[in-house]
């Protein structure tokens, strides 16, 4: 197994077909990297719990090339679904929806939902495509990172944490950094109207302006991708606020000054960078085997609500 960097229509066919025959293949999204296998192929999708490590009832989101194919994985959609699916696809964005026969216990955790998304980038969309063309209708496709641990925005990333754990016939496509960064918004699709279960960069606002519905604030104990309170976590201590913490990494937006004896880990310029370097500079720490990372998170609402939606679920303790 080793790193494809130049991606070429033969490459991307030979990945189809890995995924076709059972393998994985680490492919690039425009949130983060997903590592992908045949979402009917039982024994495929357990090979990705397995490497993950991740819990068997955690369901893992269906990636689609096409937005015809959501009749296959799900048995009913309502409007407003629709709407969002024609406003944010290709994008980050995921649907929460009932499901059909075909989307199977070993995809959905045993819940009577699944997740759908058709990613923006635009080698995972070529793959998808030439998946499709061969007969697959849809990629399971979770974080490529051991379960619980910071998301990979590079092919390095994900090397570096699943390398050890994927097979010489499985495949990591190199599609460079990942543009968004975090994670895509989980919106349940199942009501009335519809309900953010994880933020990202689809925001409450952007949702109301498409369905002109108001986004309902209610909870329920449906088990989605990434909700869980403690995620995204490196080695490092995350500690979060403008406080001193001597020969700790330090991240926050450029205007924010750089505590004295602090490693400054990113200067982000706007809740988009903050965005999009979160991931890699919390990895930054751990390969500097920093003992703690202190973030002060931004503000306001929307994509910065995401960015901070992270932070929490990453950090380990107040001081």
């Amino acid at each position: 197994m080793t790193i494809i960097s130049h991606c070429t229509l033969e490459t991307l066919t030979d990945a189809a077909r890995a995924l076709r025959e059972g393998h994985l293949v680490v492919f690039p999204t425009e949130t983060v990297y997903g590592l992908g296998g045949d979402a009917e192929n039982e024994l495929a999708v357990r090979r990705i719990y397995e490497v993950k490590g991740r819990p068997l009832d955690h369901p893992v989101i269906v990636h689609i090339g096409d937005i015809a194919l959501l009749d296959y994985w799900i048995s009913e959609i309502p409007d407003y679904a629709l709407v969002l699916a024609r406003d944010f696809w290709p994008g980050s964005m995921t649907l929460v929806l009932p499901r059909s026969d075909a989307a199977r216990d070993f995809i959905t955790g045993g819940q009577e939902s699944v997740g759908i998304r058709i990613p923006a980038h635009p080698l995972a969309l070529q793959l998808l495509k030439e998946f499709h063309s061969q007969g697959g209708k849809g990629v399971a496709a979770p974080s490529a990172n051991r379960f619980g641990e910071v998301s990979p925005t590079t092919a390095q990333a994900a090397e570096d944490g699943l390398g050890s754990r994927l097979s010489l016939s499985d495949m990591i496509l190199d599609g460079g950094p990942s543009l968004v960064g975090i994670e895509s918004t989980v919106i349940d699709c199942r009501g009335e109207s519809p309900r953010i279960l994880r933020p990202g960069a689809i925001t409450k606002e952007m949702i109301r302006q498409s369905t002109g519905l108001d986004v309902d604030e209610s909870r329920d104990s449906i088990r989605v991708s990434g909700a869980l309170e403690n995620h995204y976590a490196p080695r490092a201590r995350v500690l979060v606020g403008e406080i001193e913490v001597p020969g700790a990494g330090f991240i926050a937006l450029e205007s924010v000054k750089t505590p004295q004896g602090m490693i400054r880990l990113a200067t982000p310029s706007g809740v988009e960078a903050y965005a999009r370097v979160l991931y890699q500079s919390l990895r930054a720490a751990d390969l500097q085997d920093l003992e703690s990372v202190v973030l002060v998170p931004p503000e306001g609402e929307g994509l910065a609500a995401a960015v901070r939606d992270r932070i929490e679920k990453a950090r380990t303790k107040e001081i």
